[in-house]
């Protein structure tokens, strides 16, 4: 974790610092360094020092007052600290801070060290990280950053995501946080949020892998108690297990195994999140979790046989298949009226059926965070399967469901959902049967006609899309 610190040192302060060839401004410049750099002095004159950066491998002059000269002995460790407190939450300083804190730990004796250092030095490994990964950030300062804070152990995961690099902070750090007996719980608790956090998740993953590393997520996340938690930090914590424990509850499913244990933990954990704790810069958090759980919600939900005439089966297709298939009852015939496959997950306990359609809705869930409408209905004298996706235009996550039919004016009410580049955003819509042709939508069921009249109750009484 350490860079081995000559006896003379100093820290680069200003990114774009020259290292010239003579003491004088119009000397040439070797090259140019980074905040956070480190330098060997060897002697002053002139206003400039004389200065050797391993990491360049280049020796030369800098101007005294683009750099700090910095101690490491246990007398000079109390200065050290107060400075990484400083920086410690001043954004675009982290390769800085790193710095200070590489310093402050060769500076520290071993006895008298605590969890405070760690979690400093991982929140700016995090930030740094996120800002690497952000569309506004300056790429080559950044970058620059990345290479300076990688000399004292501070590594990143690459990866692409919709077309996008995202990089993440591998959490030694954090934990190291959690190795240390005497870390507080805010300390505690953020380190697991660290190393828990969905967006550093590699898409690439397999299913064995993944489902590892989503147990160990969740083990990571009952490490952590409420005591002495902050409000905020306690509803980010239950936020965060809801999310892994929809997941968890999606991989047992997948694998033929009952979820229902799995889901039901997640409602909870979602239930105890006090959402106005959150802030806006935090509710994201809180909103991913709603729309995992509410793709996976059926889970809990025992599957019960349909009323009415027409009867909906599910049985195994080809190796890792579901067909799905509609029938009449009593009607004599050998063949359903229509069957499809699928290689989702199909809910059979949502199956619902609109006698006066006459027409039969189906969750089915192929993805993780990512649950589909199937609508058997009647088209023209044939019986059709439509699928009703979360949105049109490629969101991240989403689902969409079931919300009630009026048989007046043949409309469909549904409940869409998805995350796009970040933002959260429902709808609610009224479809006509026939063509599934959008009538009307708004932000809010209210706002819909149909909606105050015929939607449907148990909907209502088990949808998390009409929370505030």
């Amino acid at each position: 974790m350490i860079l081995a610190f000559a006896a003379t040192l100093a820290i680069v302060v200003q990114d774009h610092t020259p290292v010239r060839a003579a003491p004088s401004s119009s000397a040439a410049e070797l090259t140019a360094l980074s905040q956070g750099d480190v330098l060997e002095v060897r002697d002053e004159r002139a206003g400039y020092l004389k200065v050797y950066n391993y990491r360049r491998e280049r020796g030369g002059y800098v101007r005294t007052d683009t750099v700090r000269a910095v101690g490491l002995t246990e007398s000079d460790a109390p200065q050290l600290l107060a400075v990484l407190r400083f920086l410690r939450d001043s954004p675009g300083s982290e390769a800085l801070g790193i710095s200070y804190g590489a310093a402050y730990l060769k500076a520290i004796p071993a006895r008298a060290l605590s969890a405070e250092p760690f979690d400093a030095l991982g929140r700016m490994a995090e930030r740094l990280a996120d800002q690497a990964s952000s569309s506004v950030a300056r790429p080559a300062d950044v970058a620059a950053h990345l290479e300076v804070v990688q000399q004292f152990g501070i590594h990143m995961r690459n990866f692409e995501h919709r077309g996008r690099m995202r990089v993440c902070y591998d959490g030694e750090l954090f934990h190291r946080v959690l190795a240390q007996a005497g870390a507080n719980s805010e300390e505690r608790a953020h380190a697991v949020l660290a190393l828990t956090r969905p967006d550093c998740i590699d898409p690439d993953l397999g299913p064995a892998l993944r489902t590892a590393l989503d147990d160990e997520r969740r083990e990571l996340l009952d490490l952590v108690g409420e005591k002495d938690l902050g409000a905020m930090t306690s509803s980010l914590l239950h936020a965060r297990r809801a999310a892994v424990w929809a997941s968890v509850a999606f991989e047992r499913a997948r694998r033929g195994d009952s979820a229902r244990a799995a889901t039901e933990r997640a409602l909870s954990e979602l239930l105890a999140v006090k959402v106005s704790d959150l802030g806006d810069d935090r509710r994201p958090e809180y909103d991913d979790a709603v729309l995992r759980i509410s793709a996976i919600r059926w889970a809990a939900t025992v599957p019960g046989p349909l009323s009415g005439p027409l009867q909906l089966s599910a049985v195994p297709g080809d190796p890792g298949q579901t067909c799905v298939a509609l029938a009449e009852v009593h009607a004599g015939r050998s063949a359903p009226l229509v069957r499809r496959c699928t290689y989702g997950i199909v809910w059979m306990s949502s199956a619902q059926p609109v006698p006066k359609g006459p027409a039969v809705a189906v969750a089915v869930q192929p993805l993780e965070s990512w649950r589909e409408l199937w609508l058997f209905h009647e088209k023209a004298g044939t019986w059709v399967i439509d699928v009703l996706s979360p949105g049109t235009d490629d969101p991240e996550e989403g689902y969409v469901e079931f919300a009630g039919y009026a048989p007046g004016t043949r409309r469909v009410l549904i409940a869409r959902e998805v995350k796009d580049h970040g933002r959260f955003r429902r709808r609610f819509e009224e479809l006509r049967l026939d063509d599934l042709a959008l009538v009307r939508g708004a932000s809010s069921p209210e706002l819909l006609r149909d909606f105050g009249w015929w939607q449907d109750v148990a909907w209502r009484r088990e949808t998390l899309a009409l929370r505030h």
